[in-house]
Formats: structure tokens, C-alpha cells, sequence
């Protein structure tokens, strides 16, 4: 059902949010609450459309976000309801640009940010900049960001991608330049639509943010998802966008980029087989390869990263993001 008729625009982007913590953690104690929250946020609305209190709605903004309680290394999606109609919106957050659309049935403007792994708690302003009819506007809120808890795990891998010999250096060192242009590649227009869906059908056996000690000795945090599958699984496109890079890379493997726009990239490890090739434009839920156990891996597994503007992101959260 489309609630965005019947709900005031700054109470839709509230809905969205509390009904995706609704769907994702079903505790009752928490859903009482959260529907309390919109009970709330429904009466105030109502109230100040029919009060005085009117005319102090019009020249305020609303702002929401989701997940609810941010943490470092989350992705985020806010919505806006800005004091009055705009042509335009546009952010930034955490220094990075953060890019808006509108959503016609909600009256709202929405748009992807991220928070990086090494963002330390703190209240962050999310500076807004708005055009209306040649006027420009500007609004800023200040948001928490709380710190998340994740694993230490120990890895045995081949001492080959611990110590590389002279000429895996070689290699290594050819390909970062590589790595560096695909993934610093940008395109404003946004690609994806919809929801982020799941690459497979599967059991993830790591998740994003665990330290990962390789033979006894710290090497890396681990910056994605981790998928228990077996050899030749088909792997999807998470969501619309365009291939950049298909190819074997030493620690990656068979590794795909997908381009979803907006400084939004996906990145898919370990691959078997490729069933893309770079400049191809994918749709959502698409066959782009075969999981495997290629590159710096334990065995036959499908890993995936979110990279936003640079930093990567929880890709876990970002499956459970409710979006327009």
C-alpha cells in the first residue's frame, strides 16, 4: 500500500525509516515504541497544520535518516523536507558531497552518505544548500554518530599473499595503479533505482569491519560482506549500473566494479567466471559472474564491498535500506 497519500511528507520519511527497523529487527518491545514514535510525529503534524503553528512549519526543515542510530562504517539515507518547494538540493556531510532527488508521492528529497571506518563519535553537521525560484537556501543539522563494535578473526592463508616474491610485487604494484583509476572513477548521474538486493541466496560467513589477522600478524580490516557459497554460484548485480572493471587481480581475483553513480560503486570478489564485460550496463538482479575461490582466499566464497565516494561501507546495511 502507498501510505505517502495519506501521510504528511514529513512523517512519510519517519514511516520509511521505522518500518525498515520494523522489518529487520521484529522485537515487540522495539515496535511498540517506534510506533509510539510515529504516532507522535503523525499527531504533531496534524496539529501544527491545523494551529498557529502553522506558519512556524513552513519555515522549518525536517530531517530523518536510516538507519536510526548511525555508527562508523555505516552507510546512511536522509530524507528532506525542506521549509518550501525547491528545484534543487544538494549536501554535504563528513566532508564528502552528499547528492539528493526528489520523491514525488512523499514530497521529500533523499539521498545516499556514508560514514567511514575511522569516523570517531562526535555530532557532524549535515550542511544543506536548496535553489527556489533563483533564491538560494541553506539549512544545517547536526547528527550523532556512535561507535560500532566488530570482530577480530584470525586467517591461515598461502605465504604467497603475505610475502610476495619480487615478481608478485611486480604485479601487485602494476595493478594498484589500476585499482586507484577504477575506483576513483566518478559519475554524477544517478544509475541505481530501488532497493539494494542480495548477490546471493546464502549464509554470510563474515562480516564487514572484522579485523583480519593473516598468520598471526594484523593486515587489514575487513571493508565487506562475506558469502558462504560453493564454487560456480550465480552472483547478481546488487543494483542498475555500469560494468568498470572485469578482470583477474592478484588479491582480488576474478574481481568485478560496478558503477551505480554518484560516487557509489560495488565490487565483487573471487569470481569463477565472468558473465560481464566492462562497459556493459547491468540491471538490478542481473547474472554478472560465478563465485569462486580465486585471488587472497580460504576457499570457494563470494565476497562484496560498498565504496561511497572513497570509503567503504557496511554492505549489510545497505541491503536492509528502504529506498524510493
Amino acid at each position: 500500500m502507498d501510505y505517502s497519500a495519506w501521510l504528511w511528507p514529513e512523517c512519510y520519511a519517519v514511516f520509511v525509516t521505522l518500518t525498515s527497523y520494523w522489518e529487520t529487527k521484529r522485537d515487540c518491545c522495539a515496535a511498540i515504541c517506534l510506533l509510539l514514535l510515529l504516532l507522535t510525529a503523525l499527531f504533531s503534524a496534524s496539529q501544527t497544520a491545523g494551529s498557529a503553528s502553522k506558519t512556524k512549519s513552513k519555515t522549518s526543515w525536517a530531517v530523518v535518516w536510516q538507519p536510526i542510530k548511525l555508527v562508523n562504517g555505516a552507510p546512511v539515507v536522509f530524507w528532506v523536507t525542506p521549509a518550501k518547494r525547491l528545484d534543487s538540493l544538494s549536501g554535504n556531510w563528513l566532508g564528502h558531497d552528499v547528492f539528493f532527488s526528489f520523491d514525488q508521492p512523499s514530497k521529500t528529497w533523499y539521498g545516499i552518505a556514508g560514514i567511514s571506518l575511522e569516523t570517531k563519535p562526535g555530532a557532524y553537521a549535515l550542511q544543506l544548500k536548496g535553489t527556489s525560484g533563483g533564491q538560494n537556501i541553506s539549512f544545517e543539522r547536526k547528527i550523532s554518530v556512535g561507535r560500532a563494535k566488530y570482530p577480530t578473526i584470525a586467517v591461515t592463508v598461502s605465504r604467497q599473499f603475505t610475502e610476495p616474491s619480487p615478481e608478485q610485487l611486480q604485479q601487485i604494484n602494476q595493478e594498484k595503479a589500476l585499482k586507484q583509476d577504477v575506483l576513483r572513477h566518478f559519475e554524477p548521474a544517478r544509475e541505481w533505482a530501488g532497493g539494494f538486493v542480495p548477490p546471493v541466496t546464502a549464509r554470510v560467513s563474515d562480516v564487514f569491519g572484522t579485523r583480519r589477522v593473516f598468520n598471526g600478524e594484523t593486515k587489514s580490516v575487513h571493508q565487506g560482506l562475506d558469502y558462504a557459497v560453493p564454487q560456480g554460484t550465480t552472483v547478481s548485480a546488487l543494483n542498475a549500473g555500469t560494468v568498470l572493471l572485469a578482470q583477474p587481480l592478484f588479491f582480488e581475483g576474478n574481481c568485478i566494479v560496478l558503477d551505480h553513480g554518484q560516487g557509489l560503486l560495488t565490487l565483487y570478489l573471487h569470481l569463477s567466471e565472468f558473465k560481464v564485460k566492462a562497459g556493459e550496463h547491468v540491471a538490478r538482479g542481473q547474472e554478472i559472474g560465478l563465485s569462486g575461490g580465486t585471488g587472497r582466499a580460504t576457499g570457494p566464497h563470494l565476497h562484496i564491498a560498498v565504496r561511497w565516494e572513497g570509503v567503504y561501507l557496511d554492505p549489510a546495511t545497505l541491503l536492509k535500506m528502504r529506498l524510493p
